[in-house]
Order: C-alpha cells, then sequence, then structure tokens
C-alpha cells in the first residue's frame, strides 16, 4: 500500500482529498442548491512562502533529540481543524505557530519538558491528532508568553499490556485510532470507540475532550470506557487504581478527562474493552412528519433497546447526506452483539417506528461474521457520505463556502423550541452576513432524558471574509443554544473558540474549584494556557 501524506492546512490525507469526479460531482450539488455561489476554487500557499516567524527558544541539549523546527511542522501544528483553521490556513494565516513541535518518546521526556518550559515560562500545548475543532491545540495567546512548545505525544503509541480476565488494556495516550484498533485485534478484542475523526485522533486527545464515539446509547462518551489515568502534571504524577467502580470521595479521573490539557498530560491509560461484535442488524425507517419521527427516536431511547445507532436525520440533511427524499426524515438504526443475535431488539425499535407512522422502503438487514456486512441503501449511504464529509468540507470551504457544524444536548421537553430557536438565530445570521444558505440536523446520540442534535450550515460565502461570517453565525447559535436550556458543545470540547459560552454554563463556584486545581497542579500556569479557565485577577 502506497504510503500517504498528511495535510498541513486540511483534513486527513493529501492522497484522499476531494478531485476529479469527486469534485465535480460535489459542486454540481452546490450549484443545485445554491445556484449564485462563487465555486472558484482556491489552493493553499507552499509552506515555503508563509514566512513563520524564528523560533524564539533553543531547548537545552538534553531535549534536542525530541525537538523539531521544521516549517511544515510547525505550520501543521498550528491550527485545529475546524472551517476556521482551514479557511484560515488556505489564506497563509499562520502567524502564531509553536516555536518547537517537541515529540517525546518515554514518560520521562514528557516530564522533563514540563520542568524545562516550567523553569522557562514557556506555555506547552498537549496535541494528540490535531483534529480539535473549537481552538484547542491553536497557540492564541496574545503574547503573554516569550514562546510556547506543541507537545506532540504521537511517539507514545503501544498497547503496553492486555488483561483478558477484566477485558481491558493499559493504553499509551499517543496512538492513534487505527493502530490501536489493529493492536487490539490480535486478543480478539475492540475499544469500539469510533469518532468521526477516530483514523486522524488518539487515545489521549479523546480523554482530555471527553469525545463521543460512534454509540448513540450507553457507551456515548470515552468517559464510559475509562479503568484508571495516568497523568503527569508539573506537581507529579496522578495514577488513580484500576477499579470498575468506586465511591471513595470524588472520582481522580473525572478532574482531567475533559481538563483538555490545562491540568496535566495524559500519559496512559486503563482501558475497558469488548469482545468484537458478531451479530448486526440494521434498518432506515422514513417519516412523513419530523415532529413525529423525534417521537419515535424518544420512544425508542426510552424503552431500553439501546440500539447502537440511533441517527436521525432532518429532511434537508437526509437529502443531502443520504440522498432520501422525504418529508420528516430518516432514522438509521444499528444494533450490534458479540453475545446474541440482535434481531429482536430491531423488530420491536421498527415496531416503535412504525407505531408512529414510520415506513421502511427497505427490509432490516442482519448478518454475523461468517458473511460480508450488509446495510440498508440509506445506512451505507450515510456511512459513507460520514466518512468523507471532512474531506468535502475542505473542497467546499476552498471555493468559498461556509460549511460548518455544530452540536448541543438538551432535554426532550426542549428540543423543538431549542431546534426552532437555532435555526431561527442561524437564519437571521446567515441574512446579516449576507449569504444564502442551509440549515440541517441530525442526532448522534440519544438518551432516555434528551438528543445530541448535530446542526449542519451549508451557506455561500466571499472569499476574504469567510470567517468573520461563521463567527458571527456561531456566536448567534451559540447564544441561542444557552438561552434555550442546552450545551455549548456535546463532545467537541471547550478548546479557545467556546470558552465565552462555557463561562456561562459553567457554576461560578467550579470556576473557582477549576482555578485552584490549576494553581495547584500547574503553578506556572503553562498548560494550554487559556483553555478552561484564566488566572484569577
Amino acid at each position: 500500500m502506497a504510503e500517504k501524506h498528511r495535510s498541513w492546512w486540511g483534513w486527513g490525507n493529501v492522497e484522499d482529498a476531494v478531485t476529479g469526479a469527486e469534485a465535480m460531482a460535489l459542486v454540481n450539488r452546490v450549484r443545485t442548491l445554491l445556484p449564485d455561489a462563487d465555486l472558484t476554487e482556491h489552493v493553499a500557499p507552499p509552506v515555503a512562502e508563509l514566512g513563520l516567524r524564528q523560533p524564539r527558544v533553543d531547548p537545552p541539549a538534553s531535549l534536542v533529540r525530541l525537538c523539531s523546527t521544521d516549517p511544515a511542522d510547525r505550520a501543521a501544528h498550528t491550527h485545529g481543524k475546524a472551517f476556521r483553521d482551514v479557511v484560515r490556513n488556505l489564506h497563509g494565516d499562520v502567524h502564531d505557530p509553536p516555536d518547537l513541535v517537541i515529540r517525546p518518546a518515554t514518560e520521562q521526556d514528557v516530564v522533563d519538558v514540563l520542568d524545562w518550559c516550567a523553569g522557562r515560562g514557556v506555555a506547552v500545548i498537549p496535541y494528540g491528532g490535531g483534529s480539535s475543532v473549537v481552538g484547542g491545540v491553536e497557540p492564541r495567546l496574545d503574547g503573554r508568553y516569550p514562546a510556547v512548545v506543541s507537545l506532540d505525544l504521537g511517539c507514545l503509541d503501544r498497547v503496553l499490556e492486555v488483561d483478558g480476565t477484566s477485558r481491558a488494556a493499559r493504553i499509551q495516550a499517543g496512538v492513534f485510532g487505527p493502530a490501536l484498533e489493529n493492536q487490539l485485534q490480535r486478543h480478539d478484542l475492540t475499544l469500539r470507540h469510533f469518532p468521526q475523526s477516530f483514523e486522524f485522533s488518539t487515545l489521549g486527545g479523546w480523554l482530555a475532550t471527553r469525545a463521543g464515539g460512534h454509540y448513540a446509547t450507553v457507551l456515548t462518551h470515552i468517559d464510559d470506557l475509562v479503568e484508571s489515568l495516568r497523568v503527569v502534571t508539573p506537581a507529579g504524577i496522578s495514577q488513580s487504581r484500576r477499579l470498575p467502580g468506586s465511591g471513595a470521595g470524588p472520582a481522580p479521573d473525572r478532574l482531567f478527562l475533559g481538563s483538555e490539557g490545562t491540568l496535566g498530560v495524559i500519559t496512559e491509560a486503563w482501558m475497558r474493552l469488548q469482545q468484537r461484535p458478531r451479530w448486526r442488524a440494521d434498518a432506515a425507517v422514513h417519516f412523513t412528519d419530523y415532529d413525529t419521527a423525534v417521537a419515535a427516536t424518544r420512544a425508542i431511547a426510552q424503552a431500553g433497546l439501546y440500539p447502537s445507532n440511533c441517527r436521525l436525520l432532518d429532511p434537508a440533511e437526509a437529502l443531502l447526506n443520504a440522498g432520501a427524499a422525504t418529508t420528516g426524515g430518516v432514522l438509521v438504526l444499528g444494533f450490534e452483539s458479540a453475545d446474541h443475535p440482535v434481531t429482536p431488539w430491531l423488530d420491536r425499535a421498527v415496531e416503535l417506528c412504525r407505531d408512529h407512522g414510520g415506513a421502511l422502503p427497505e427490509p432490516p438487514r442482519g448478518d454475523d461474521s461468517s458473511g460480508p456486512r450488509q446495510r440498508t441503501a440509506a445506512a451505507e449511504a450515510w456511512r459513507s457520505a460520514f466518512l468523507r464529509m471532512p474531506y468535502q468540507r475542505d473542497a467546499l470551504a476552498a471555493r468559498s463556502m461556509i460549511v460548518e457544524t455544530f452540536e448541543t444536548a438538551c432535554t426532550w421537553d426542549r428540543f423543538s423550541a431549542l431546534r426552532a430557536a437555532v435555526l431561527a438565530a442561524a437564519g437571521d445570521a446567515l441574512r446579516t452576513v449576507g449569504a444564502t444558505g442551509v440549515v440541517t440536523c441530525r442526532f448522534t446520540h440519544v438518551y432516555p432524558d434528551g438528543p445530541a442534535p448535530y446542526f449542519g450550515v451549508y451557506a455561500t460565502g466571499r472569499w476574504g471574509a469567510t470567517v468573520d461570517q461563521w463567527d458571527q453565525i456561531k456566536h448567534a447559535v451559540s447564544d441561542a443554544l444557552l438561552a434555550a436550556g442546552g450545551t455549548i458543545t456535546h463532545h467537541h470540547a471547550v478548546g479557545r473558540d467556546h470558552r465565552p459560552w462555557y463561562d456561562r454554563q459553567r457554576p461560578d463556584p467550579v470556576a473557582l474549584a477549576l482555578r485552584a486545581a490549576k494553581s495547584a497542579l500547574d503553578p506556572s500556569w503553562i498548560l494550554n494556557p487559556g483553555v478552561l479557565v484564566d488566572p484569577a485577577s
């Protein structure tokens, strides 16, 4: 297999970018939907033309072997992979690169780097796969530090130990999703945490951001799969005890899960594993009324069936990304098990859908490991589109389109009003910035007490202004989310982009506790400054 190369400016691999016939088909679909869009293609400048500033700090001799000052390396570690990051890269707007990219090979290397940086007052931004979409890995420090380093944990990439009896493994934090699953496959086990970023994100990144996986119910967040954590902080190493559960005070792992590298650097974790599923079954249910489709989804979420996939696509989302024309949307259902056939569970879920007026254009599909995986046409179309979405986003961003997403969670009683408020706010903001577009909605996860709606914005933009246009839209919809009782993020973390709304959502006593924890664990305040908390004034 030919070696692939990561794009410095956009998502994924250069070789997998949207080009040729795929690009032409994508442009034609956009022209059909938005005939006035200017779809002239723009390309990112070569790294040599970025004019990156020279590194402002030299590492000590003991760390030189771990450090890179290569311009392409520094450019690739400057931004995450949000729409605004990609567009800024396309414009060559890479003004605040890290001075060094440091790749520790051992945990002791992490300790040594933090000791050196604390002594020099150099900021440290822990870096996994760089797939953050909220400014979580960006050195946006306003000149408050003499230098900044990106601490890339990609060399800490091994499964160190497997406990087959307890079905758990001790895993280094820098391992990427595919490499992790490949190592676990030798033991016929799996973590089965598959975010959309799976190929280009790491275990440590999932833990630090409380990432959501592909499971729609039960094991929705990486939190649910953690047995214990090992974290290097400037104040020392925290190692929690391996336990299936404990009532001994506040859970230590909860302090670091979602801390986004502000309190310490996660180097290892014991993770709960599963056997690989053998039995699967899925169906795609079409509805003529969206509110009824929501009610059917709620009935399934509250029935104790616990589907692995339960994605409700509204009519616009179903048409754009599953090729299904409906007036009420499509519910994509999936069940899986390593222990038993799951058809009865799917049958009951389908029965609930039919009770709410749902119809199945295709019969449900089921299979086991003895044959090739079969999916309904709608489910397969959605899966293919889901995997290509980030690449297509980049292709459209390079053609002056505004293509971005945001997600939330709310209780079922508030969803209808929240969705209406978000659509109204997005519509008003689009008109204010002079853009024409469409806003879609899908459920990525569902709970007995509420859904996690995931909104998509596809709109015309003006080249050179699309970041500002998106920022105004983002501000408006974020205000609407909080006002309607939702969260600023369900699974994409806070970073720097969500801070204004996180500060409003978070209780004031918790802010005090976070600042106290930050002062105790990171006395020099060098770890990912500006994320979650600012120093007390």
